[in-house]
C-alpha cells in the first residue's frame, strides 16, 4: 500500500510526490480531516476525485501533473491558503470556484493553457500572490478588485492591454508582464517593472498620443548591399556606397514617412561585429535581410548557409516574433531574369524547408519527452517546447532589387508601406504613450540641434534634467528616469543605469557610442595597430617594439594592451572632432584607471580584463560563493594591463596542455541547444564565469577553470550533428563524495550563468544529459527540470532520482552522484 514519504505525523503533512500516481491513493483519503498539507506534485493525475474529503487542507500541491480541467471539488476546501496548480494542461477555470476559497492567499497557475479567467476571480479577497505566467490569456479584467494582491506574474501570455485599475492598486508591490504583445503600455515600458507601468498610467491621465514607430534592422553578409539599400530607402532614390564607405559596426538613421517613424539600424556583416549586436538588437523588429544574388550559388549548400541560413537562425533565436523581408540585391550583376528567378525560388524553398525542419525537430523532441517514464520531471522542458512552437517568425517572399534603378527603390518603399499597414503582420507598431514622452524626446533632439548638448551627445543626468526643464516644465528626476529608460529600450538614447560607473552618464546619440565600439571591435585590428604612427606612440610613451608586441599578442593570444586600446579610441574621437580632454579620459581611461568604454564592453561580455605577464596560481585559495575571497598574492589587484577578446582566439593548445586527457570517469554534463548554440554564446558564457573563477585558461572553443585543486573544463561542440556545451570535472581531482560535491558546486555556478545568458535568446531551449560512463556506450541519462536545482536555497536536494545507483538502457551501472548532483550546499549571489 502507498504511504507518505516520511513527514512527521504531528505536522499532518502528507508527501506523495513523484510516485507516478494516476488517482488519489486510499492512504491519503483515509486521513480525512487530519491532513493539513498534501504534496502530490510530479505524478500523472488527470483528476483528483475525493480531494474534498480533506476538508482541513491549508496547502495543496498539484503541480506537474496531467490535469486538463480545474477540479471542481477544490471549491469545498474552504481552509485552503496555498494552492499549486502550475505545469499542468488546464485550459479553463469554471465560475463559482474562487468565491468559496475565502482564505486562499497563494495561487500558482503558471505554465498551463488558460485562455481566460473566471469573471468572479476577484471574489478571492485574501489572495496576495498570483502567478499566471506562460498561459494564453488576453484579458486580466477579472483580477481588478483583488485589494490585497501584492505579487502578480503574467509574463508570456497574449495580453494587448493591462487594466489601469489593476496596475494602480496600492497593495501591488511586484508585477511582471514581459513577453506579451502589449500596446498599452508598450512592452518596452513594462520591461522597467511596476513603477514604470504605474508612472505610465499617471502621465497618461494628463494627455496621450498614438505613435507608430518601427525599428528596422538591416542584416546580411559583408558586401551584400545593406548600406546601399538602407541609404536609398532613406532618401527615396538610388545611393551608391563605395566599398571604402561600407558599414563598420552599426549605423543608425531615422526616417519619418507618412506618419510612421522608421529607425534604420544598419549592421555590419562581418562576423567579428556580431559579438556586439546583442547590445543593440531589441524585440518586435522589422528585419530586412539583404542577400547578394550575383554571388549566390544554388548548387553550393554553404552559399545558402552563410548568406541566408546563418541570419535566419540568429533572428529566430534572438527575436522569434519578428518579420523578415528578404531582399535580393545586385540583380544588375546577374546574367538575366531567369537566373534571378531561379535563385529567388531556390532561397524561398530552402527557407521554407529550414523553418519546417525546425518545427519537426521541436515536435520530435516533444515526443521523445512524452515517452519518458516520468514526464512530470520534464514539465518545464515541455513548456519551453510549446512556447517555441507558438513563436511565429514571419519570413516574407524574396524581393529581387536593382538598387541602381529609381523605380525599384520607389516600388520597395511602397511595398514596405503596404506591409506595415497590415496589423496582423505588425501588431506592435501602433502604441499609446503619454504626451510628455514624445515631448522629452523632441526636446532632446532640439538640445542637440542647438548645440546645447555637445555633438558627441554625452551629458550627465543632472545637466540633462536642467536643460529639459528650460523647455519642458515640471519634469522631476523620477519622471525623467522613467522616460529615459523607455527611450533607451527603443534605441533612441543609451543609458546604462545598472552600471554603477555609468549611471550618471546619458548617451543621447547612440551612433557616437557605436563609433567607439567599432574602434576596438573590428575586422582589421592588425592593420589598425600597424598604422599607429611613431608620433602617436611617443605621445603615449610607447615604442615601435611595443606596437609590434601588441600585434603579436593580438594574433597569438587575442589580447589587446590597454595602451593600444586608448590610442585607437583617441584616434576615433579625433575623427569626431572631440578635444575635451576630461571627456576623453573618462571614455578612454588613463594609465591608472580604465575608461568607461571598457566598462561597457566588459559588462556586455565582449572582452575580459587580463594580465598577460601575471602567472596564474592554480593552487590559490578556492572560491566559495557567498564568502569573501582573499588572494594569495595581492598583486592581482593591480590595474588591468590588457583585455582578452575570446572570440578572436584560434587555438585550444594551452587549455589542452593544462587539462590533459579526458577520462571516462570524469563527471560529464552535456547541455544541448535547440535549434543551435547562438553565435558568440560560448565566449560570452566564458567571460561571465571568468569573473568568478580567477584561475582560468581560455581557448577557441574550450575553457578550463580551477577552484582549489579541482578543475572543470567547458567545451563547445558545433561542428557535426547536435550542438552542445560540455562540462567535465577531472576524475583525478575526485577522491570522495565531498570532492564530488565540490565539483558539482562549480558546475552549478556555470549552469546558473548559462541559464542567465540563455534568457537573452527567446527562441532557444536546452536539454541536459549525463552520458553513460562505460567505454563505447552511446546511452545517456536525461536530466529533468534542472532549473529547480539552480533555484534551490542551498540545502535542498536536487530532487530527480533517489536511487544510489543508476543503470543505462544497455545495463551499465554507475553511482548517481557521478551522473547527477545529489545535493546543493551553496548558493550564488550576483
Amino acid at each position: 500500500m502507498l504511504t507518505s514519504n516520511g513527514y512527521h505525523r504531528g505536522k499532518k503533512e502528507e508527501d506523495f510526490a513523484g510516485q507516478k500516481l494516476r488517482s488519489l491513493p486510499p492512504a491519503l483519503l483515509t486521513k480525512g480531516q487530519d491532513a493539513v498539507k498534501v504534496d502530490l506534485q510530479r505524478n500523472r493525475l488527470r483528476q483528483v476525485t475525493g480531494i474534498s474529503r480533506l476538508s482541513n487542507l491549508t496547502e495543496l500541491n498539484l503541480s506537474r501533473n496531467e490535469l486538463i480541467e480545474f477540479p471542481l471539488e477544490i471549491r469545498q476546501l474552504r481552509r485552503l491558503a496555498k494552492l499549486y496548480m502550475n505545469q499542468n494542461n488546464i485550459k479553463n477555470i469554471p465560475e463559482d470556484i474562487f468565491p468559496s476559497l475565502e482564505k486562499l492567499q497563494f495561487l500558482k497557475m503558471s505554465t498551463n493553457r488558460l485562455l481566460r479567467l473566471p469573471s468572479d476571480m476577484n471574489k478571492c479577497q485574501s489572495l496576495t500572490y498570483l502567478n499566471l505566467s506562460n498561459n494564453s490569456l488576453k484579458d486580466l479584467q477579472p483580477l481588478v478588485g483583488l485589494l490585497r494582491l501584492k505579487e502578480l506574474y503574467v509574463e508570456k501570455n497574449q495580453l494587448a492591454e493591462l487594466p489601469r485599475a489593476l496596475c494602480q492598486s496600492q497593495a501591488l508591490a511586484v508585477f511582471k508582464a514581459n513577453g506579451n504583445p502589449l500596446r498599452m503600455p508598450p512592452e518596452d515600458i513594462c520591461a522597467g517593472g511596476l513603477k514604470d507601468i504605474q508612472n505610465y498610467f499617471v502621465m497618461l491621465e494628463d494627455s496621450s498620443c498614438s505613435v507608430c514607430t518601427i525599428k528596422t534592422m538591416f542584416l546580411g553578409s559583408s558586401m551584400a548591399g545593406k548600406s546601399t539599400l538602407c541609404r536609398s530607402l532613406m532618401r527615396g532614390y538610388p545611393v551608391e556606397v563605395a566599398e571604402a564607405d561600407r558599414t563598420i559596426g552599426i549605423e543608425i538613421r531615422e526616417v519619418d514617412r507618412d506618419g510612421v517613424r522608421f529607425l534604420f539600424w544598419d549592421f555590419a556583416g562581418q562576423e567579428v561585429y556580431y559579438i556586439t549586436h546583442h547590445v543593440f538588437i531589441t524585440p518586435q523588429a522589422f528585419v530586412i535581410l539583404a542577400i547578394d544574388l550575383s554571388s549566390y550559388d544554388t548548387e553550393d549548400p554553404k552559399s545558402f548557409s552563410e548568406k541566408v541560413g546563418f541570419w535566419i537562425n540568429n533572428i529566430q533565436l534572438k527575436v522569434p516574433n519578428s518579420v523578415v523581408l528578404l531582399v535580393g540585391t545586385h540583380t544588375d550583376q546577374c546574367k538575366d531574369a531567369m537566373e534571378v528567378l531561379g535563385k529567388k525560388n531556390d532561397i524561398e524553398e530552402k527557407v521554407k524547408q529550414m523553418l519546417s525542419e525546425r518545427k519537426e525537430s521541436l515536435e520530435q523532441q516533444r515526443k521523445n519527452l512524452e515517452e519518458l517514464d516520468d514526464l512530470s520531471l520534464f514539465s518545464e522542458q515541455m513548456s519551453d517546447i510549446e512556447r517555441l512552437t507558438e513563436y511565429k517568425l514571419k519570413v516574407l517572399d524574396l524581393i529581387p532589387l536593382d538598387c541602381t534603378k529609381y523605380e525599384d527603390i520607389a516600388w520597395l518603399q511602397g511595398h514596405i508601406k503596404d506591409l506595415i499597414s497590415d496589423k496582423d503582420t505588425f501588431p506592435f507598431m501602433e502604441q499609446t504613450l503619454p504626451q510628455c514622452y514624445q515631448e522629452v524626446e523632441t526636446a532632446i533632439q532640439g538640445l542637440l540641434d542647438d548645440d546645447v548638448i555637445p555633438q558627441h551627445g554625452i551629458v550627465t543626468q543632472e545637466d540633462l534634467l536642467y536643460y529639459l526643464n528650460d523647455r519642458h516644465k515640471e519634469l522631476d528626476h523620477d519622471k525623467m528616469r522613467f522616460i529615459l529608460q523607455y527611450l533607451h529600450r527603443i534605441g533612441i538614447i543609451m543609458w546604462y543605469m545598472e552600471i554603477v560607473d555609468l549611471k550618471d552618464m546619458v548617451f543621447v546619440k547612440p551612433s557616437f557610442l557605436i563609433s567607439l565600439f567599432k574602434a576596438i571591435v573590428r575586422h582589421d585590428m592588425v592593420s589598425a595597430l600597424g598604422a599607429i604612427s611613431n608620433t602617436v606612440l611617443k605621445s603615449e610613451n610607447a615604442l615601435q617594439l611595443h606596437r609590434n608586441r601588441w600585434i603579436r599578442d593580438f594574433e597569438e593570444r587575442a589580447t589587446l594592451s590597454n595602451v593600444a586600446i586608448q590610442i585607437l579610441v583617441r584616434e576615433e574621437l579625433k575623427k569626431s572632432g572631440i578635444d575635451d580632454m576630461d571627456l576623453i579620459e573618462d571614455i578612454v581611461g588613463t594609465k591608472k584607471k580604465s575608461g568607461n568604454l571598457l566598462t561597457l564592453l566588459q559588462h556586455f561580455e565582449v572582452c575580459l580584463p587580463t594580465k598577460p605577464s601575471f602567472k596564474l596560481n592554480a593552487t590559490a585559495q578556492e572560491f566559495c560563493p557567498n564568502k569573501k575571497w582573499a588572494p594569495s598574492n595581492p598583486s592581482v589587484y593591480e590595474p588591468d594591463k590588457a583585455c582578452l577578446f575570446p572570440s578572436f582566439l584560434t587555438s585550444n593548445k594551452q587549455v589542452r596542455e593544462m587539462w590533459g586527457e579526458d577520462n571516462m570517469e570524469d563527471i560529464n554534463v552535456q547541455v544541448y541547444f535547440l535549434p543551435e548554440i547562438p553565435h558568440g554564446f560560448f565566449h560570452r558564457l566564458v567571460i561571465k564565469i571568468c569573473s568568478i573563477f580567477s584561475p582560468y585558461w581560455i581557448g577557441k572553443d574550450q575553457c578550463l577553470f580551477s577552484c582549489g585543486n579541482r578543475r572543470v573544463l567547458l567545451r563547445e561542440h558545433v561542428n557535426d550533428g547536435d550542438q552542445f556545451i560540455e562540462m567535465r570535472g577531472k576524475d583525478s581531482d575526485v577522491q570522495n563524495s565531498l570532492d564530488i560535491q565540490k565539483v558539482w558546486d562549480i558546475i552549478k555556478v556555470i549552469m546558473m550563468r548559462l541559464a542567465q545568458l540563455t534568457q537573452q535568446w527567446r527562441g532557444l531551449c536546452q536539454f541536459v544529459h549525463s552520458p553513460c560512463k562505460e567505454r563505447g556506450c552511446s546511452e545517456y541519462f536525461e536530466w529533468g527540470d534542472w532549473q529547480d536545482w539552480l533555484d534551490s536555497s542551498g540545502s535542498e536536494k536536487f530532487n530527480m532520482v533517489s536511487e544510489a545507483k543508476l543503470t543505462c538502457r544497455k545495463g551499465h551501472t554507475r553511482r548517481t552522484e557521478l551522473l547527477f548532483p545529489v545535493s546543493s550546499s551553496v548558493g550564488v549571489k550576483d
